[in-house]
């Protein structure tokens, strides 16, 4: 007899939480106050304005304003603010659609 993947009958949804489940809820929490940290301290750090067109931003729009990572690892979060520049959202997708663009023109991916 083969078996099959589909889901058991007998557990019921919103039973008690597996291990695996709490350990990805803690770990989504974690990056959430992690995210909000740092870009709490850069928006401090470097001000309220994108580091490439210069735009500024207010109360209104600062959802905008985005934290981006020079090195594209966005686990170092030095606390000087070294490896991260406030860019809009605009200026964001450019600077990573740079590197898609720059790998497919080279033939690399």
């Amino acid at each position: 007899m083969t078996r099959s993947f589909r889901p058991s009958r007998h557990r019921r949804p919103g039973g008690p939480k597996t291990n695996a489940e709490e350990i990805i809820q803690t770990a989504r929490a974690a990056a959430q106050t992690r995210q909000q940290n740092y870009r709490a301290r850069s928006l401090e750090i470097h001000g309220w304005i994108c580091a490439k067109c210069a735009r500024e931003f207010d109360e209104s729009n600062l959802h905008l304003l985005t934290v981006h990572h020079r090195d594209g690892n966005h686990n170092n979060n030095p606390p000087d603010g070294s490896n991260w520049e406030n860019l809009c959202a605009y200026c964001h997708d450019d600077e990573h659609s740079r590197g898609i663009l720059a790998d497919y023109l080279a033939g690399t991916k």
